[in-house]
């Protein structure tokens, strides 16, 4: 018997939807599950806790940002 390869954690829809949806899930569900860089402390804590709500570990602050990934703007 052969081996399955699963294309990360989109392995779990298996063979349906196509390939090409599957490989976009995977990729945004890995930068979703990253650690990102706190505006405040500037320090890699910031964790996903719902859908546009990000909270840092460290130093507690929570803030809104984009769905996957929280677009942090730099005053300039």
């Amino acid at each position: 018997m052969g081996r399955k390869k699963k294309i990360g954690t989109a392995g779990r829809f298996g063979s349906r939807y196509g390939k090409k949806v599957r490989s976009m899930v995977s990729r945004i569900e890995a930068i979703q599950r990253q650690r990102h860089v706190c505006p405040r402390c500037n320090l890699p804590y910031v964790k996903r806790v719902s859908k546009g709500i990000w909270l840092c570990r460290k130093c507690g602050n929570k803030f809104t940002g984009q769905t996957y990934y929280p677009k942090i703007l730099k005053e300039e």
